[in-house]
């Protein structure tokens, strides 16, 4: 159970807090939307690895899973990917300028000042542009924002993998917005 009394407590992870204040939801969604969805050098599987990966470091599970199921879902992978994340992605063929962006992102969820030229000229080297850096830092320091957000406010998550791919499916096909209660309580075993 929630720290606070949500609207609907069968709502998980950050999906019951949105529903608990519209007021910040809005923004919320359309940040996660602007970084996630938006037309972008990064792939939108990319992106979700980024923002799964920081949810694991940051030990969230619920972002970590259900964006990883995102991931799933956009790249049309098996569900192990999602505890492929949690290994550092060493079964999943993945770009070298992506596991550069990743170190960024690892560095940005320790700490922004963790990040160091030689992290930002690394990923240069492998083929990353000055905007795909700065989304991925700010795809870090978002995701920092939101797991402890979901975390802080001790909200729920199911357990299984396999409760969030629904989740995923939907938020691939429409993105984060009013549609991700639909998407939650797909997530919501029965």
């Amino acid at each position: 159970m929630a720290h606070i009394t949500l609207n609907n407590e069968n709502l998980p992870g950050i999906v019951g807090l949105l529903d608990y204040s519209p007021a910040t939801a809005a923004p919320l969604l359309s940040l996660a939307n602007t970084l996630l969805v938006n037309e972008s050098t990064l792939t939108r599987t990319e992106r979700e690895l980024i923002a799964a990966s920081v949810s694991w470091w940051n030990g969230c599970h619920f972002c970590h899973t259900s964006h990883g199921a995102a991931a799933v879902a956009n790249a049309g992978a098996d569900i192990s990917l999602i505890d492929d994340i949690k290994a550092g992605l060493p079964g999943t063929p993945v770009s070298d300028k992506l596991r550069a962006l990743l170190n960024i992102a690892h560095h940005v969820q320790q700490g922004g000042k963790q990040v160091t030229a030689g992290d930002v000229e690394a990923a240069r080297a492998k083929g990353a542009t000055d905007k795909e850096i700065h989304d991925t830092v700010l795809i870090a320091a978002a995701f920092c924002m939101y797991n402890r957000y979901v975390d802080g406010l001790g909200t729920w998550a199911p357990e299984k993998n396999e409760d969030y791919l629904e989740m995923g499916r939907s938020i691939a096909e429409q993105g984060y917005g009013t549609s991700v209660r639909k998407q939650a309580e797909a997530a919501v075993p029965a």
